[in-house]
């Protein structure tokens, strides 16, 4: 070819032309690829005389021009004069008469001997040869599976013409373009490009006319024998024959128990599009999520991947959408057939069935007595849940914790593990919540939580049956009210009563109610014979408890 620069005015008629002279006034930064003999091209172009008169123009006519470079289908001029062309270069040409329409010219379009001038922008160029061209612009480090055929992709893309013109674009439409891959849905070039992807990988993809629309092209947008330039981010994909998958991050040493279905289940997690969108935590709520597992109150792709796992375990949960919310999406944060991922932190479970769960840690030898319902005890206890979070002590008070067993003072599950227990014996109860603070919780306990308790009991004293504040060791004295009349005034003051029940005590003929307070107890029993409160009690007034209850009972008789 030669290449030369288009002459000036200035610089007078250079005589005859011999080939075709080619002034290359643009040339791109990035060249590709050259258009080689045998190519096929789309260019546009405006065809001029020396004196500028224009007798043909693409642009004119609305559509580009498109066919095979170096074979004689082009006037030689033209033929010459386009190879070896970049995408978006553009030239000046002109074609001497024996390389353009010769001494016939065009009837009514070009007059004989006619030199040609065509001003020409490059926008194509393929080859039947040629195959899909794939750059990975950016890729995921973690890649556990890439597209196969048959799986349901969801991507972002922008569409270009080789040129760069754009045609199409999912982001402006703000969605992603959502398919099957390798079933015919998309165009062949597509289909091929989209294998072998990772979630979260960018790729260019060119597809040359034949793998896209060829020479019909689409619409007004896709020129007849264009190549197309795909910028494609896929965001998630799955298989349809998908199950929930997972990933076990992270397992406790000791895990005693699996969760199973009907078990209630408490968890903090983090709720991720598989593009790493966060689309829901409990974190930010400050608030585990609480469900049973296996009973469809939970999507079912949760449902199945929460199944055994271990209190304290960390598990990351993949869930395809059709075990998640499906076509539809859920509200303007999951997308329609979107894959889900959870990260999962398991904080407690139970089952409504469990009873208290108790573990002797320590129990002295020679343990002949035992506490027993309505025992008065003093024990020391930590309370935690059962992802070790500490919630209250006795050891931040000066004195261990006291109650009255089966008094309803403490929760029940406390209770029932208190029982039989030995002096000095040492125990870890697990209390599940309907024995515990149940769904409400408490102050400083969240609702439905299991607790944990390491309990030392301290010490232990004989109670009295439920309703009775003292009892006698044997039978009463029979004159009891004359006895108890220290001074024989015919009324016991307080200060009377008082010291006859100390006295009794004393002697070993009977026993108060176990009580941190014994002179509150001895209150309460003359505030109860003291029936009209005058501060004496009566013979009338003195009664004995299972004398009352008889009383009550002929009276319901």
């Amino acid at each position: 070819l030669l290449l030369g620069v288009l002459g000036a005015p200035a610089l007078g008629d250079p005589g005859p032309l011999e080939d075709v002279v080619i002034d290359r006034y643009y040339i791109p930064k990035i060249c590709l690829r050259e258009a080689q003999m045998g190519d096929f091209i789309r260019y546009h172009y405006n065809g001029t005389f020396k004196d500028g008169k224009k007798f043909d123009s693409s642009y004119d006519r609305g559509a580009t021009v498109a066919g095979v470079v170096g074979v004689g289908r082009l006037i030689t001029g033209m033929d010459r004069g386009l190879q070896g062309m970049c995408v978006n270069e553009r030239r000046h040409l002109i074609v001497p008469p024996h390389l353009g329409y010769g001494s016939i010219g065009v009837a009514g379009l070009i007059p004989p001997d006619a030199t040609l001038y065509f001003d020409v922008v490059m926008l194509d160029i393929w080859n039947k040869n040629d195959k899909l061209q794939i750059t990975t612009l950016s890729k995921p480090e973690r890649c556990n599976r890439t597209v196969e055929n048959s799986d349901f992709v969801r991507y972002h893309y922008n569409g270009t013409l080789l040129d760069g013109t754009p045609f199409d674009s999912s982001y402006s439409k703000g969605s992603t373009y959502d398919t099957y891959v390798g079933t015919g849905w998309l165009i062949k070039g597509m289909d091929q490009g989209l294998l072998g992807m990772c979630a979260g990988e960018k790729r260019s993809i060119i597809i040359p006319p034949f793998l896209a629309y060829g020479e019909k092209g689409y619409g007004t947008v896709i020129p007849p024998q264009a190549s197309l330039v795909f910028s494609v981010l896929l965001v998630d994909f799955h298989n349809p024959k998908d199950g929930v998958s997972l990933e076990h991050l992270e397992v406790p040493e000791s895990c005693k128990r699996r969760a199973v279905t009907g078990d209630f289940v408490r968890y903090h997690y983090n709720g991720t599009l598989m593009d790493g969108t966060l689309f829901d935590s409990s974190y930010s709520r400050n608030q585990t999520y609480n469900t049973y597992i296996g009973k469809g109150y939970i999507i079912p792709g949760m449902d199945q991947g929460l199944q055994g796992v271990c209190v304290g375990e960390h598990r990351r949960v993949v869930i395809p959408p059709h075990l998640a919310y499906g076509e539809n999406g859920a509200g303007d944060k999951i997308p329609g057939s979107a894959v889900l991922i959870f990260d999962v932190h398991v904080i407690d479970f139970h089952n409504p069935a469990d009873p208290v769960e108790i573990e002797t840690v320590f129990r002295p030898e020679g343990c002949n007595v035992t506490t027993r319902d309505r025992d008065f005890v003093r024990y020391h206890y930590n309370c935690s849940l059962l992802d070790g979070t500490r919630l209250f002590s006795s050891h931040d008070y000066e004195k261990p914790q006291e109650v009255t067993l089966g008094a309803n003072k403490v929760i029940e599950g406390l209770n029932s593990g208190l029982l039989d227990m030995c002096a000095g014996e040492r125990r870890v109860l697990i209390v599940p919540p309907h024995l515990g603070h149940g769904e409400s919780g408490a102050r400083g306990v969240p609702g439905s939580a299991v607790l944990r308790f390491e309990v030392e009991l301290i010490s232990m004293e004989e109670g009295v049956p439920e309703g009775y504040l003292f009892i006698w060791h044997g039978e009463p004295p029979a004159s009891l009210y004359e006895q108890m009349d220290l001074n024989k005034d015919g009324g016991i003051p307080a200060e009377e009563f008082s010291t006859f029940i100390k006295t009794q005590v004393a002697e070993g003929k009977g026993r108060l109610m176990p009580s941190s307070d014994p002179e509150k107890v001895i209150a309460d029993m003359f505030r109860n014979q003291d029936r009209n409160q005058d501060g004496k009690i009566t013979p009338d007034e003195l009664k004995l408890k299972s004398d009352e209850d008889q009383e009550k009972i002929h009276e319901e008789l």
